[in-house]
């Protein structure tokens, strides 16, 4: 059996939840990936809130797999300023003092948690920020203490969180991405390291990340086969010619033809599906694939709905006997 294609909500965050199970079953989805906190508001402790959830779910025949939390996750290791206003809802922004920013993040990632308990599912995907990410270009020069002690900052205030989730029997997969602590190979191994690999804590496998950047997306998979949690879908595009804006975007918005990369709907840009597939296969991997849908110059219906039957055709499962066992008398 195939693996289910759910979607991820947020890029719908403006549609009611019935609104988004109504439209993702029409586009031929099993199942969503809600986005806190436009869809979830973890805050509750309520059964009945979370019944109802389950129930609107269950009245389009659809799934929940994963709660997604990548807004609030950001706010716990940034470095915190004004920017951080425009994602993060007003009872973690509050006056924007950024310790208070940081532990009323904390908090939420660990409601997140339960929340997760009361809807059933095992998983949480979201990010974790990074106090290091400003150090990336070496210049002026970076000492090795400067990211030590960036690594073991977010060691500080996210074992805590990944104590609090395992003890509920929920793991937290970190998006590989830019700005977070983990946004390479390498330093995945490093995040890794820093929190003692911590039982609950793994990964969400997005090779678009990792593709515009130049880093080996399929090696990811293998090299991390017992840490990825789940996998996005998202596809990007990147040019093969000279480009007047370089990786670094050249502080041009997402979407704007002068960069060297932008997000695209699934199949039209330059990741390797079917690489991705057969890996996926080869370390066992049989969670949901989840569309995470961006691209700045298509309608985000027709690019919902051409994605998930891009995914359903692309997806397929290893063969049980080898192509030659019958060979012979």
């Amino acid at each position: 059996m195939a693996r289910k294609v759910t979607l991820y909500s947020l890029q719908f965050g403006d549609l009611s939840l019935e609104e988004i199970c109504k439209k993702t079953k029409s586009w031929g989805y099993d199942g969503l990936e809600l986005g806190i906190p436009n869809h979830v508001d973890v805050r509750q402790t309520n059964p009945a809130y979370y019944q109802k959830i389950k129930d609107t779910l269950k009245k389009y025949d659809l799934s929940l797999y994963t709660i997604s939390t990548h807004l609030i996750g950001q706010a716990v290791c940034d470095n915190i300023d004004i920017r951080h206003k425009e994602i993060q809802p007003d009872y973690i922004w509050k006056d924007g003092d950024p310790e208070g920013v940081k532990q009323r993040a904390v908090e939420n990632l660990i409601q997140t948690a339960h929340a997760a308990k009361a809807l059933g599912i095992d998983t949480v995907i979201g990010f974790t920020g990074s106090p290091i990410w400003h150090l990336l270009y070496s210049f002026p020069p970076v000492s090795q203490k400067m990211i030590d002690d960036g690594y073991a900052e977010f060691a500080r205030r996210f074992r805590p969180i990944m104590d609090e989730y395992q003890n509920l029997g929920i793991r937290y997969a970190l998006e590989v991405h830019p700005t977070e602590i983990a946004f390479d190979s390498f330093s995945a191994q490093r995040t890794l390291e820093a929190i003692d690999f911590h039982p609950a804590f793994g990964f969400n496998f997005d090779p678009s990340h990792l593709g515009y950047q130049g880093v080996d997306y399929v090696d990811f998979i293998y090299r991390f086969a017992d840490r990825i949690f789940r996998v996005h879908m998202k596809d990007v595009y990147w040019s093969d010619t000279p480009k007047q804006v370089g990786v670094f975007g050249g502080h041009l918005t997402f979407g704007d033809p002068r960069r060297y990369w932008n997000f695209r709907s699934m199949g039209r840009g330059k990741i390797n599906f079917e690489e991705i597939i057969r890996a996926l296969n080869s370390i066992g991997y049989q969670g949901p694939l989840s569309v995470e849908w961006e691209d700045s110059a298509m309608d985000r219906e027709h690019g919902a709905r051409e994605s998930c039957k891009f995914v359903k055709q692309v997806d397929f499962q290893t063969n049980a006997i080898a192509f030659d066992a019958n060979f012979g008398k």
